[in-house]
């Protein structure tokens, strides 16, 4: 009787010992799917800022690139209108004075 009691026990010590060891490997199990969710929400949010910063510097680069056109065409309309005043011989600009005629 005294065998079987402490068969009984022994085998109840096992038991509890293998459903310990389970509720471990499944905490384990579910630690590591939480920490491959959060490092794929952690890539997946990197990945998004690197989009957003790539696509910002495309258009500060796009903003740059027009205002160096505009400076151009500038640059150019002012040499355009030098070169035809200097064609002119007008190379001492004078105030432009309008005559209107009313009449009544």
């Amino acid at each position: 009787m005294r065998k079987k009691k402490e068969a009984a026990l022994n085998e109840a010590m096992q038991k509890a010992e293998r459903e310990k060891q389970e509720r471990e490997e499944q905490e384990k199990k579910h630690e590591e799917q939480r920490k491959k969710a959060e490092e794929a929400l952690m890539k997946q949010a990197m990945e998004q800022q690197q989009k957003e910063l790539e696509r910002y510097q495309e258009l500060e680069r796009l903003q740059k690139e027009r205002e160096e056109v505009m400076k151009r065409k500038q640059m150019e309309e002012e040499q355009q209108r030098q070169n035809q005043m200097k064609l002119l011989g007008k190379n001492k600009s004078r105030p432009k004075l309008s005559f209107a005629l009313g009449m009544k």
